[in-house]
């Protein structure tokens, strides 16, 4: 049965609240550390080749050890004693420890709810040219996150476009918040054509195709797969 115009503005206003409370980063609140352990073990996986390559095994034993101090401090519930190694190891040299060091410290601040704080930090790395542009995206993709509420919906859409296309890391979360903005601007088209998008691209997470879906339905916009289909076209 298709929703009447005042039950269809009801589920949008909901799913869209329901967004909005994620892209706030509220789990971090729920799952602390966790979700900084999770972070970091991305980042050592990715931005590990990174710190091998550019400094003498003597920096990057010392580097390695101020890291697993932090880390230690953090999986103890101790931030405060995090707070040395991190600082020092946010001004390294080393892409990689830079890079993993800021992301903790703004988790850490995520934890605390200062999302404004946080912000500050992922906007300094996402202007930061000395580091690798796929630590840049994902910094610029966080620091919305954080500030979604905060930002009008051009500014989201100017500052995301550029990642929410088909092939990038980020096209998932990065499309979604656009898809979000263009719906706050009464983009209705737009905002659905990008929802369905991105609800039939596989490399999506599938939390992201599934909101994505049900927005898509909503505005009008047929996002189901047929598996059949999907399967002939593999």
């Amino acid at each position: 049965m298709a929703l009447s115009p005042q039950s269809n503005e009801a589920f949008l206003r909901e799913v869209d609240e329901e967004l909005r409370k994620d892209q706030a980063l509220h789990v971090w609140q729920n799952y602390g550390r966790w979700i900084i352990v999770a972070v970091i073990a991305a980042l050592v996986a990715f931005g590990g080749w990174l710190y091998w390559q550019t400094h003498d095994e003597g920096q990057r034993g010392l580097e390695g050890e101020k890291f697993q101090a932090a880390f230690k401090a953090l999986s103890e519930n101790k931030p405060q004693l995090a707070e040395t190694p991190l600082k020092e190891l946010a001004e390294s040299d080393t892409p990689g420890f830079n890079a993993m060091a800021r992301f903790t410290q703004a988790d850490v601040l995520l934890e605390k709810n200062d999302l404004k704080g946080a912000a500050a930090i992922l906007g300094a790395m996402a202007a930061d040219k000395d580091l690798p542009q796929e630590f840049r995206d994902l910094a610029l993709i966080r620091q919305t996150m954080a500030e979604y509420d905060t930002l009008k919906p051009e500014q989201i859409v100017a500052r995301l476009q550029p990642l929410a296309v088909k092939g990038n890391a980020w096209y998932g979360s990065a499309g979604e918040m656009v898809a979000g903005a263009y719906l706050r601007q009464g983009k209705r088209g737009d905002a659905g054509k990008l929802y369905g998008e991105i609800a039939k691209d596989e490399s999506v997470p599938r939390s992201i195709r599934q909101r994505a879906v049900q927005m898509a339905g909503v505005l009008g916009v047929d996002a189901i797969v047929d598996e059949g289909e999907d399967k002939k076209a593999q």
